[in-house]
């Protein structure tokens, strides 16, 4: 190895081992376990899928603060109504969506207003 030769790969080093750690830190901020505002967790989710005229899970225990998804897989209009009028949803047609996010605690039955033999919980705790 010549003397140059020398020179130029301990002048690399330096500049290789901070790009190394450059990249690992945009790494780092980007990945989805990266806190982006503290540590704050990120919201709480839950679903349940309606099918052949049920609701599945039928009972679904979350924390407080966790947001409940119902969607209607059936081929036929369904609705999401809680019996103590907390949330309601329009009618469901194929594929559609209804969320409701549960602040406190409790447990909140809910049937479907056209197929009222169709019913489920959220227990909230």
């Amino acid at each position: 190895m010549t003397k140059s030769t020398f020179k130029l790969t301990k002048a690399r080093l330096p500049i290789t081992g901070l790009a190394s750690l450059m990249a690992a830190m945009l790494l780092l901020a980007g990945s989805p376990g990266a806190a982006a505002n503290g540590d704050q967790p990120a919201p709480a989710a839950a679903e349940v899928k309606i099918d052949n005229f049920s609701f599945g899970p039928v009972a679904l225990t979350v924390a407080a603060g966790t947001t409940v998804t119902w969607t209607n897989r059936d081929d036929i209009p369904h609705t999401v109504v809680s019996t103590d009028g907390a949330f309601k949803s329009k009618v469901l047609d194929t594929d559609e969506k209804f969320s409701y996010k549960f602040a406190k605690a409790g447990t909140f039955a809910y049937f479907c207003s056209i197929h009222p033999k169709m019913t489920g919980k959220v227990v909230v705790r």
